[in-house]
């Protein structure tokens, strides 16, 4: 199974969005999957359902940033570098999506949005897009772990 699939079937077993691309990678992590989930767990929704950057997009960034980030924060060669491919990537993601915005990739008015996750139910799924988005943000971030 490739790892877009099993962010997919993650995302399809309640995950959210970041969690679901995040998680797809584990084994690139010093993680235990409780860590990961716990750790992922506030970017679904666009950042807490604030709707904001996608949590898929977020997903892929860990994923890229637990790969490619200097741990001395003063490397600012490593950061401009990491910085350049984060930007890549999410370029890639909204060349394919048309944003990287959640509320814009589901279709939502501006304004704020309530906390309380919605129930994962059939019509759930078929409203919404994110399962092929969080699919697309795991395959992104598998080709440029492969491309470095």
């Amino acid at each position: 199974m490739s790892r877009a699939d099993k962010a997919k079937e993650l995302f399809e077993g309640g995950c959210n969005c970041c969690q679901a691309v995040f998680c797809a990678f584990l084994d690139e992590t010093n993680l235990t999957q409780e860590e990961a989930l716990k750790l992922s767990a506030g970017f679904g929704g666009g950042f807490g359902r604030l709707r904001e950057v996608c949590g898929a997009v977020s997903g892929m960034t860990m994923v890229l940033s637990n790969k490619f980030a200097s741990t001395d924060p003063n490397d600012h060669e490593k950061k401009k570098e990491l910085y350049a491919l984060i930007q890549k990537a999410a370029g890639d993601f909204k060349a394919e999506n048309g944003s990287i915005i959640c509320r814009e990739l589901l279709g939502l008015p501006d304004g704020k949005s309530s906390p309380v996750p919605e129930e994962r139910t059939k019509e759930y799924y078929k409203k919404r897009p994110c399962a092929d988005l969080v699919h697309c943000a795991a395959e992104i971030a598998e080709k440029y772990l492969k491309e470095e």
